[in-house]
């Protein structure tokens, strides 16, 4: 091909985003590889990830609600998208690389196990009974992109890992910023990766509450008055108003965050849907309890069964872990049903 448009990409970024926005060109990779004539190399991390098969997997995964009879609740792979939408945004408003914060957000969430935050919960339960260890779906989504996903080269030689550039590999080990402060959660290398973490936020704190309310669980009239006060009464107003105030924040200080108000009202908020959506029991999610058990009875059974080829390595532990969290929630429940569940059984 005659013309590298990568190159040019790779020039326009130097005329066009902040000094402190990250650059293609100076982008390494774990193993060298020949640049692409066409796409930058945060654009391929990106391309990677949505071709790799945990990407597609996160449709079938639980955001929150397990099993919603409804279609509009969200499920891990629509919460991924909101949270690439919020963070090119403002990566766009702050110069910043839109390109390495869309990678980093489709991929921060690729190691994360079936039956949402219960999943998670129970099985780093299971490995910390048993090994000592712990399970968190950011490293684990960071070993899907290093080691378990797979792919081919051009000349059709299959490769280990997807081999994503050092920094969206960053962004996503450090995205996680649990119920605890943002600032003081892990620290991406850079500003985009810092972007996504408080977009995750954004999004999540947004969508879980307006499936609360679908649900029934939480009605409008019982949001703090602090969160409408200071953010707004509806979803779009909400996310418009934390954009708002991030950007300007950054614009004011040159570094991102919320003033006081809005971070009381983020905390409020938080703390709100702690109590009565996360922690509570409801019939929307009267069923965490039989999904936590479900997973650790399926983490002890490959644990101790010798009978599946691709878990018979030295670190069993490892291979049951990455089989267990790339299951989505109905395949493990079919997983469940056929290795624990009697087959009907009939006579002549």
């Amino acid at each position: 091909m005659g013309v590298n448009l990568r190159e040019d990409w790779e020039i326009l970024e130097y005329k066009i985003l902040s000094p402190r926005a990250a650059k293609s060109d100076k982008a390494e990779r774990l193993l060298p590889e020949e640049n692409c004539p066409l796409r930058t190399a945060f654009q391929r991390d990106r391309d990677r990830i949505i071709h790799s098969k945990s990407f597609r997997r996160l449709i079938h995964k639980t955001q929150v609600f397990l099993s919603p009879e409804g279609d509009h609740y969200r499920t891990r792979l629509t919460h991924t998208l909101e949270v690439m939408q919020i963070s090119r945004t403002i990566s766009r408003c702050l110069k910043l690389n839109e390109d390495l914060t869309e990678a980093i957000s489709l991929g921060h969430d690729l190691g994360h196990p079936p039956f949402g935050h219960a999943g998670e919960e129970a099985l780093n339960e299971a490995v910390n009974l048993r090994t000592g260890g712990s399970f968190k779906h950011y490293e684990q989504s960071l070993r899907v992109v290093d080691f378990i996903e797979r792919r081919f080269s051009q000349e059709g030689k299959l490769l280990i890992g997807l081999n994503l550039t050092n920094e969206t590999r960053d962004g996503i080990l450090n995205h996680a910023k649990g119920l605890g402060s943002l600032e003081g959660y892990g620290k991406a290398k850079t500003l985009e990766g810092e972007v996504v973490k408080y977009s995750d936020v954004i999004a999540y704190v947004n969508h879980d509450l307006d499936d609360a309310i679908r649900a029934s669980i939480i009605y409008e009239e019982n949001i703090p008055a602090v969160v409408t006060q200071v953010l707004g009464s509806s979803t779009t107003v909400r996310i418009k108003s934390f954009v708002e105030e991030l950007v300007k924040y950054y614009q004011d200080k040159n570094e991102l965050g919320f003033s006081p108000s809005v971070n009381q009202a983020l905390h409020q908020l938080r703390e709100f849907l702690k109590n009565n959506l996360y922690l509570r029991v409801s019939p929307a999610k009267s069923e965490e309890g039989k999904a936590r058990k479900l997973i650790i009875n399926l983490y002890d059974y490959l644990m101790e069964n010798n009978d599946f080829p691709s878990l018979k390595t030295e670190n069993k532990n490892q291979a049951v872990v990455d089989y267990l969290s790339g299951m989505t929630d109905r395949f493990a429940l079919s997983f469940y049903e056929k290795h624990f569940l009697p087959s009907p059984f009939g006579l002549d």
